[in-house]
């Protein structure tokens, strides 16, 4: 509990400081400018963030405050998005306290030979080490050159490996340098808590400039990512018991008369909006917070209401399949129609035409491929039928169930076991009406346009089988995603 209270009595004192940060929305002033800010290179400006540079091949860009600091300590929070299409992006961001500003340069969009100290947040991996993404800390004082080909290890007063790229949510940075250490805490961007920081790097017994400034800079080269910065807040640290440095000079009177009326001005024109909006709209008088609510309520869905909508997107994509299965299901059972009453004729012409020959064909094996046939209509049909029961359950938005689907593959496994059945019997019969002294063979029958060979036929139960076996995969797969879906 003593070192508790040592702990909270010796924490700085944390001031705000306007004039080194930013922060949307209304970021950007008419003229295009950043308040107290300088923009260089590629760098675009918009109502709620800076794009420090965009993904195109080859560009730099930075922002710096137009005044040196004038706080021996400070703490900096940085919120910034780095995205693209990429598996890998280049080259990164870097977030600088120097002495003079780099505006241009080849460390990251800025100069190099600094004196002060860069977080450098570095997405390509140049040495070949497989450290990147990755932080590092390199201070300089004014005489070094950045060792680019190694990643700055060589270099580097402290760092450590986060993936920065491609997250949900903006990544936070916290830097603080008070009482010559530097501490560098981040969060990764996977939960919209902001104060979700984990420890990164530490640098102790730091010296900085007493005077500089701050910036943020990025650059790209072959490979290209978006190095946005949402915003950049700056705060004064002053030690316990010390008293704080005396803020910037009051305001002239000549501005402060000059901002007064303008104030005025601007809200005599909102008085004047309110009258009219009043008079415009008479029913909603006294009930601001309802139409703001209803506003809100037609421009933006809802948590649940967007879960909804997937939900019904999922089960209309669903609707969908089933649709296009059974229509594939009807042409299917179509052609085994056709097949059948072909094979049917085809026996009925044999027998007549070639008494000869009949014999070698017994009449009650015939009647079993035909009876066989049958039953695999009849399994096409339950399979029709099932499907359809399946697209009504779907039609009414219920959640489709697992006994459908045994039957289903239940009804196909008895297909498959059917065909199998037809296939022996057809071979049986043909062995055995061959003399064993010869090589078994189709009987050479005379050319019928309009039959079908039993080399034909053979040819679609193979076709027919692997469609109802690729079939079921297919529905196995659909249901397997319908289950993780819900």
């Amino acid at each position: 509990a003593a070192q508790a209270t040592e702990g909270a009595a010796a924490a700085p004192h944390r001031r705000f400081e306007y004039k080194y940060s930013f922060k949307g929305p209304h970021l950007v002033q008419a003229d295009g400018t950043v308040p107290f800010w300088v923009h260089t290179g590629n760098a675009i400006p918009s109502a709620d963030q800076i794009r420090i540079t965009t993904s195109l091949k080859s560009q730099k860009g930075s922002v710096w405050t137009k005044n040196k600091s004038i706080f021996e300590y400070w703490e900096v929070e940085v919120t910034f998005r780095v995205t693209g299409r990429g598996r890998i992006g280049a080259d990164g961001l870097a977030i600088w306290f120097t002495e003079e500003r780099g505006l241009e340069g080849p460390v990251f969009g800025a100069a190099d030979k600094w004196n002060g100290v860069g977080i450098f947040f570095d997405s390509f991996d140049n040495d070949g080490k497989k450290n990147n993404p990755g932080v590092i800390v390199v201070g300089n004082n004014g005489k070094l050159l950045y060792d680019h080909q190694n990643d700055g290890s060589t270099q580097a007063l402290a760092s450590c490996q986060r993936d920065f790229r491609n997250k949900p949510y903006p990544v936070r940075v916290k830097i603080t340098y008070y009482q010559k250490t530097l501490t560098v805490l981040i969060n990764n961007g996977f939960t919209p808590d902001k104060e979700d920081y984990e420890f990164c790097a530490k640098v102790e017994d730091m010296v900085l400039p007493s005077q500089g400034y701050f910036g943020i800079s990025a650059a790209t080269g072959g490979l290209a990512d978006d190095h946005d910065v949402l915003s950049f807040l700056t705060f004064q640290l002053t030690e316990p018991g010390k008293e704080a440095p005396t803020p910037d000079a009051e305001i002239p009177q000549k501005d402060k008369e000059k901002y007064q009326e303008e104030f005025e001005h601007f809200q005599q024109e909102l008085d004047k909006k309110k009258e009219e909006f009043q008079r415009e709209h008479p029913d909603v008088q006294g009930q601001p917070g309802k139409l703001l609510e209803q506003f809100f309520n037609d421009v933006f869905e809802t948590v649940s209401d967007r879960e909804l909508r997937q939900i019904f997107e999922g089960q209309n994509r669903i609707h969908l399949e089933i649709k296009q299965l059974n229509r594939q299901l009807d042409m299917i059972l179509d052609e085994q129609r056709r097949y059948v009453s072909a094979v049917t004729e085809e026996i009925a012409k044999r027998g007549a035409g070639f008494p000869g020959q009949q014999g070698q064909v017994s009449q009650q094996e015939i009647e079993t491929v035909v009876k066989t046939q049958e039953e695999v209509v009849r399994q096409v049909k339950e399979i029709r039928s099932s499907v359809s029961d399946a697209l009504r359950s779907i039609s009414g938005a219920q959640h489709p169930g697992s006994a459908g689907v045994y039957e289903t593959t239940q009804h196909f496994n008895d297909i498959k076991e059917h065909l199998h059945v037809v296939k022996r019997d057809i071979e049986h019969l043909v062995q055995r009406n061959m003399p064993s002294s010869e090589k078994p063979r189709c009987p050479e029958l005379p050319p019928f346009p309009s039959c079908l060979s039993t080399m034909h036929f053979f040819i679609f139960v193979a076709v027919q089988t692997v469609l109802f076996i690729g079939y079921v995969m297919y529905r196995s797969q659909q249901e397997a995603a319908a289950k993780k879906f819900f």
